[in-house]
């Protein structure tokens, strides 16, 4: 049975997946570390130690085929493809096999300037369309997977 596994470190659509998660009673893990204590009615949480990507690990070991991952983090999105999972972002946009690699490329490059002193623009202020438009996305995603099953 598919899952919805939620990378939490900063996600702002928590409770709207919940609440949609509900509706295609499908079951809600919040993964998140201890600097990020996150606890929702409808969810069970999984408290992982800090450290660079301690979550993305341990979220990924749980992962099983057919399991949706929200995340804003591209490599994770990368290591859930590789094992059959579908990957979102809080904006809505799905991950797939066809722009995973130039999302990783632009994050790579976005490094590269940062490190030479450089900068880079940051997110946008989220807005209550980017919450209308995710959870369209995400409604949608859950219907297709569950009409695969």
């Amino acid at each position: 049975m598919t899952r919805i596994l939620i990378d939490a470190d900063g996600c702002p659509v928590v409770d709207l997946i919940i609440k949609i998660a509900k509706e295609f009673q499908l079951n809600v893990t919040i993964f998140c570390d201890t600097a990020h204590q996150i606890e929702r009615e409808g969810a069970d949480t999984v408290m992982v130690s800090k450290g660079s990507d301690a979550v993305d690990f341990v979220l990924v070991n749980r992962l099983q085929k057919g399991d949706i991952v929200v995340t804003q983090d591209y490599g994770l999105a990368a290591m859930v493809l590789a094992k059959s999972g579908y990957a979102i972002d809080q904006n809505g946009r799905n991950y797939t096999s066809g722009n995973i690699e130039q999302l990783l490329f632009t994050r790579h490059l976005g490094q590269k300037i940062r490190q030479a002193g450089g900068r880079t623009k940051g997110p946008k202020k989220r807005s209550k369309e980017a919450n209308l438009e995710f959870a369209e996305a995400f409604r949608r995603l859950c219907k297709e997977i569950l009409t695969k099953s």
